[in-house]
């Protein structure tokens, strides 16, 4: 590891430690003052997200757009200072579930879950939640450039006993958790480049990693969708859909679970992580 990316690494256990010590409800002030600051001073990617909002909400007024963006930068600002001291975060919250039979039924079918989620929500939360209460929950992860930040990332999401698959290995490794009746979450709402299908994200095609879709027509494995919602101070929602898969076609399959999030996305757009390219890649 070079020496640069193991300073990375002790310093966020550093301040594991240090925001450890303090209470929920400092750290949330913490997030509110370091999301004002973010906000008002660092302009990198944020009227690329001010964009993106106004593309997927074009009848917004300008106010409008900016309220939400500031609940935004606050939302995520809040995400890492918790995903920092996890476990310490976890402490005293409460979370509600919604679906959880669709995710029972499921897996009683024996062929493991295919779960889809995105860049939304608290996916941490639902990743510690999976973890506690399924045999096996084994996300599908890209390596951060900073080695020291990535082990810093692995290590707590571990904590509650996710595993993880990270992409470049071999895709065998991936099947292996279906075959053991496993649940294999997919993060797919980035731009998938050439390699994607475009599909219609918020009216607008936008090109969706295929390999969910793939993954459920080689071994027929349920897809759910599932989302971690923040509620309030420390109260969390999960819920879980059940992803129309009645076409065997990867675009039918990837637009069924796209309109889904996005479904979700409309009733909480401050809790997306507007900050993507979504929709570089167009159709030649």
């Amino acid at each position: 590891m070079k020496q640069f990316h193991s300073i990375t690494y002790f310093l966020l256990l550093q301040c594991k430690t240090f925001l450890s010590t303090i209470s929920n409800r400092s750290r949330h002030r913490l997030s509110s003052f370091i999301s004002s600051l973010l906000y008002n001073h660092l302009k990198i990617r944020k009227e690329l997200a001010k964009n993106n909002l106004k593309k997927a909400f074009p009848d917004w007024s300008d106010k409008k757009l900016k309220s939400i963006l500031k609940k935004n930068y606050l939302f995520f600002a809040q995400n890492f200072i918790d995903f920092i001291c996890i476990p310490k975060s976890w402490e005293r919250i409460k979370i509600d579930v919604i679906g959880e039979e669709i995710l029972t039924s499921s897996l009683s079918k024996g062929n493991g879950v295919i779960m889809l989620s995105g860049h939304f929500g608290c996916w941490d939360v639902l990743g510690k939640w999976l973890s506690e209460n399924s045999p096996l929950f084994t996300g599908v992860a890209q390596r951060q450039k900073n080695k020291g930040a990535d082990q810093f990332a692995k290590e707590q999401r571990e904590i509650p006993g996710t595993k993880h698959i990270f992409r470049k290995e071999p895709i065998k490794k991936m099947y292996d958790v279906l075959s053991k009746n496993g649940i294999l979450g997919l993060i797919s709402d980035q731009d998938a480049r050439s390699k994607g299908v475009f599909v219609k994200f918020f009216n607008t095609f936008a090109s969706t990693p295929k390999g969910a879709a793939i993954f459920h027509i080689k071994t027929l494995a349920p897809m759910i969708l599932g989302v971690c919602i923040k509620k309030s101070f420390q109260h969390y929602e999960i819920k879980f859909f059940p992803i129309n898969t009645s076409k065997k076609d990867i675009t039918f399959i990837t637009q069924q679970y796209t309109d889904l999030l996005e479904k979700n996305i409309r009733k909480y757009p401050e809790q997306y992580f507007w900050f993507h390219r979504r929709w570089k890649t167009q159709p030649s």
